[in-house]
């Protein structure tokens, strides 16, 4: 692993998800979660800087549906990523969530 690169602080959660990249579909848990991006526990290969399509789903059953580049990929494991397109409203979603969270957790 690299030098640390995250620029929001991160939430442990068991998140249901699935993904879609340019050779494959899986379906994935998401395990880390911050307002910035992800890490995507599944199956599947990735490339570094691939953009893939994201379907979270949260507890409530709430979904959001971001666009995400792979920002480091670890083999037979995941990925992490980080977002980069999101509607506006599914932001909101995120931060709420993540903001819920952090406070849970404290």
């Amino acid at each position: 692993m690299g030098r640390e690169q995250r620029r929001a602080p991160r939430v442990t959660v068991d998140l249901a998800a699935w993904w879609e990249g340019s050779a494959t579909q899986q379906e994935a848990s998401i395990t880390s979660l911050s307002v910035t991006g992800c890490f995507v526990l599944t199956g599947g290969s990735v490339e570094a800087r691939e953009r893939i399509r994201l379907e979270i789903t949260f507890p409530d059953g709430t979904q959001i549906y971001p666009w995400a580049e792979v920002v480091e990929e670890a083999s037979e494991i995941g990925f992490a990523v980080q977002f980069t397109t999101m509607e506006a409203e599914e932001s909101e979603l995120l931060e709420r969530f993540v903001r819920q969270a952090l406070a849970d957790a404290t």
